[in-house]
């Protein structure tokens, strides 16, 4: 799979490949033509390979190339003891080249994953023959993904293109945007979202995204805006849906397929499949062979914090060395029936969010009651923190040992409370304040001068 802005597929649904950047994998099923959005069950085959395609490749997968795991490296979750020449190495040691093949592949995938949704959005658009219920859902769905892929390459890239199109004489020669422009874009996508999309999931096990999906994804972006109160009250119309969603006390059921606190997951790879995640972060012997929880992560659990006896593993290694690994994926083979899908969105971030939201707005004793909520969960007592500087830091740290190896989360937060040259040096002796972003690929700049100048420090 190659770069999707600068040689044309022109249309993801009319050409069974091509030789360059936009070399675009077609639907298992063939849907090769615009006929495959004049009826519901072949439009939402489309669909259901674009959420294949996040699953597997790119940003967002749970193997060891997606940012869980090298996100995890590249701050300060993940120790590597992996092969020398593994391209993890490069992560781990905050060394990244922009000839790196490994973030060439996750700039090319993710972009690949929006050169797709826009076909779909395209495709539903011109069909004459789908409800308008169904069109609706599935440009929904479409412009959730969209947003999606655009807000964790903006949060790894910094300035990207924000590409709405198919169209090759747009998107050969597109530039980057200032993040300022992309928060504005990946509101708008969202907030279109949160109209077209429907309270109801569309099937089982919360593998398309509904209408809470998208307002929880934008609660997130407007915590990362700054927006503090639409942040609080898109939170809040997702955690009032006390009908659908609700924290676990049980934390071994988090996350299993059934779980209350799922909003939205990728479905296994194939009947009586698992996770990546537990394929990538589960080890048996010590040391591991790929990665394993920093030491700094695992002090960072209070006493008592049921979290580390259910979500982290010990493994005794041959000298009697401890390693732990994450567990909050507990099927690392195939079952009879899938027991765990991968949770993008759940519930215990949405508390985290409004948490942080109210008190950045001087709401200390709801902020305060928010935290208390994932405490509790987790067997711990009601927060200490009394001021509005201690409540955050609080939450900062709450959000660390609830989130780890989840989607970069504790990297994201560490940079947007501009921490990252406080916290990342005490552990991290390779780290540079300009390893905040990823370098764009060299290649991709070669192919398309707007996409120029390089990320500093590459």
């Amino acid at each position: 799979m190659k770069n999707i802005f600068f040689t044309t597929c022109f249309l993801l649904l009319c050409l069974s490949g091509c030789d360059s950047f936009t070399e675009v994998e077609l639907p298992n099923s063939q849907l090769t033509s615009d006929a495959v959005f004049e009826d519901k069950a072949t439009a939402d085959a489309a669909m259901a390979d674009i959420y294949t395609k996040i699953r597997d490749n790119g940003l967002l997968t749970g193997n060891s190339w997606g940012i869980s795991n090298q996100l995890g490296l590249y701050g300060d979750e993940l120790d590597f003891y992996g092969n020398p020449l593994d391209g993890s190495l490069a992560f781990y040691n905050n060394a990244l080249l922009a000839s790196s093949t490994e973030v060439a592949d996750m700039w090319n995938n993710s972009y690949n994953q929006i050169y797709a949704a826009n076909a779909v959005i395209e495709g539903v658009a011109k069909s004459a023959s789908l409800a308008q219920a169904d069109k609706d859902r599935l440009t929904g769905e479409v412009l959730f993904v969209r947003a999606l892929v655009h807000f964790y390459l903006l949060q790894c890239f910094g300035d990207i293109p924000y590409v709405t199109t198919t169209d090759y004489n747009v998107n050969r020669s597109v530039s980057r945007q200032p993040e300022s422009i992309v928060y504005g874009l990946l509101m708008a996508d969202l907030e279109q979202a949160v109209s077209f999309l429907p309270e109801d999931y569309n099937g089982a096990n919360r593998v398309r995204p509904n209408k809470w999906a998208a307002t929880a994804l934008l609660s997130r972006v407007y915590l990362y805006e700054g927006l503090w109160a639409e942040a609080s009250n898109a939170a809040s119309a997702v955690l009032n849906q006390t009908g659908l969603y609700g924290v676990e006390t049980d934390l071994d059921r988090t996350f299993v397929i059934a779980s209350k606190s799922t909003i939205w997951q990728l479905m296994a790879n194939s009947a009586g499949g698992n996770t990546y995640e537990a394929q990538t972060f589960i080890f048996f012997s010590g040391p591991p062979t790929v990665s394993a929880l920093t030491p700094n992560l695992m002090a960072a659990f209070e006493p008592g914090d049921q979290r580390k006896a259910h979500w982290t593993k010990e493994v005794t290694g041959e000298n009697g060395e401890a390693f732990y690994h994450a567990y909050k994926y507990k099927e690392d083979s195939s079952t009879g029936s899938s027991k765990e899908y991968s949770v993008v969105l759940r519930i215990g971030e949405l508390y985290l969010i409004r948490a942080e939201a109210r008190a950045q707005q001087g709401e200390l004793i709801d902020a305060k009651e928010d935290l208390d909520i994932i405490r509790s969960a987790a067997g711990l007592s009601p927060t200490t923190a009394v001021t509005q500087t201690d409540i955050l830091n609080a939450i900062l740290a709450e959000r660390r040992v609830e989130l780890f190896t989840e989607y970069g989360h504790r990297f994201f937060d560490l940079k947007r409370a501009d921490k990252l040259d406080a916290v990342l040096p005490l552990t991290k002796p390779g780290w540079d304040s300009s390893d905040r972003l990823f370098p764009i690929p060299a290649t991709e700049i070669l192919r398309n001068r707007n996409l120029a100048p390089q990320n500093a420090g590459y």
